[in-house]
């Protein structure tokens, strides 16, 4: 992430009994379907996104991109 400008030094992964358990405006996931916990929300995704954990630097940067566009394409439905 820190070869396009993002610093992530400063985040942490949690745990979903972390956050507030509330009903979200959007609820993405990334190709767990059925097997992710539930977590309540008005409108629900799922990307269906390899993970990138195993991948090599063009992979990730691939899946990166991935993530990118469709966050994109979402905020453009929120317009």
């Amino acid at each position: 992430m820190k070869e396009i400008g993002y610093d992530m030094s400063t985040h942490t992964s949690k745990s979903l009994s972390e956050i507030p358990d509330i009903e979200y405006d959007y609820v993405i996931t990334m190709g767990c379907g059925d097997d992710c916990p539930f977590v309540r929300a008005q409108h629900r995704e799922d990307w269906d996104i390899p993970d990138p954990k195993d991948m090599d630097m063009e992979g990730f940067r691939k899946t990166r991109e991935m993530i990118e566009d469709k966050v994109k394409q979402l905020l453009l439905t929120l317009i």
